[in-house]
């Protein structure tokens, strides 16, 4: 950055409701990587025949490509309330689409790895964990649109601050709720463990945890961890008000929201659920093995 411009972000960052002016090589950096990688997941989704991941992880690229352009706005002109407003809205909410993908692809690799050790069905990751997502959605665009307008209005945006709280808090439960009973999946099935109610420990067309499977797993927990430490962060943020230290220091944003986020995105472009998630026959477990039977061994 030159030296104009340092002195423009220091005379403007105390008027600036960021109390910083945003570095616009890295918002712009951000727009980029963004609209890269949702195109990709687009292009992947049509390949592969995936349509939820076009409202979950593509959707998710196109939020973060609105929040990060108006960030970018905001480092042309730090003054303007507009680009605060839609960046506070879109950078907020846009991770919540992705998480939810995670839980669907968590539902998928249970439903291929053994049902038998989960404690929920496969289909109930997506109805619980995806209802609750929408729910955390909603609540988080709410008081995103509250702060927004009361930021706008020149009033305390504090009750919207606590609603989009509410809302973070609300998501990294559910997301401890998931880690659980993913780990708990995991165990369970290393150790040849399925619940008391099953008759068949291993059944015709679920597939061995070969190196491809366990890619698909590391992915899926990477993301996961990514998405559970910036909404740590957010809520950390949020948590310390409109002029804590935290909110106003731009360089956590950078790393802990659009670095985490963007780790998580690209991720599932690396290690795609439409590559890993297949019928693979060759590595299909057969009922012929006798050792695949239930002995009465479960927890």
């Amino acid at each position: 950055m030159d030296c104009t411009s340092a002195l423009y972000t220091s005379e403007q960052a105390s008027e600036s409701p960021y109390n910083y002016v945003p570095t616009e090589w890295v918002c712009a950096s951000f727009v980029t990587l963004y609209c890269i990688s949702a195109a990709i997941h687009m292009g992947q989704a049509l390949k592969y025949k995936l349509w939820w991941m076009i409202p979950t992880v593509t959707f998710a690229g196109i939020l973060e490509v609105f929040g990060w352009s108006a960030r970018l706005w905001s480092s042309q002109s730090p003054e303007l309330l507009t680009p605060f407003e839609m960046q506070l809205v879109g950078t907020v909410i846009a991770p919540t689409p992705l998480l939810a993908a995670n839980f669907i692809v968590l539902g998928g690799l249970i439903d291929q790895l053994g049902p038998q050790f989960s404690r929920l069905q496969p289909y109930m990751y997506t109805v619980v964990f995806c209802s609750f997502d929408i729910v955390c959605l909603i609540v988080q665009a709410i008081g995103g649109a509250m702060a927004a307008q009361a930021v706008n209005e020149g009033k305390n945006p504090t009750l919207g601050g606590h609603i989009m709280l509410g809302g973070i808090v609300a998501q990294l439960f559910a997301i401890l709720v998931y880690s659980s009973l993913a780990a708990e999946f995991l165990l369970r099935r290393k150790f040849n463990a399925p619940f008391s109610h099953q008759i068949i420990k291993f059944g015709k067309g679920q597939r061995l945890m070969n190196m491809k499977m366990q890619r698909m797993v590391s992915a899926l927990s990477f993301c996961t961890i990514c998405i559970f430490i910036r909404s740590v962060y957010r809520t950390v943020e949020l948590a310390g008000g409109w002029s804590g230290s935290v909110i106003s220091t731009e360089v956590y944003f950078n790393w802990l929201d659009g670095g985490c986020v963007t780790a998580a995105i690209y991720t599932l472009n690396i290690v795609h659920p439409g590559g890993y998630l297949t019928p693979d026959a060759t590595i299909h477990i057969s009922l012929s093995d006798e050792n695949e039977y239930y002995q009465g061994y479960s927890f």
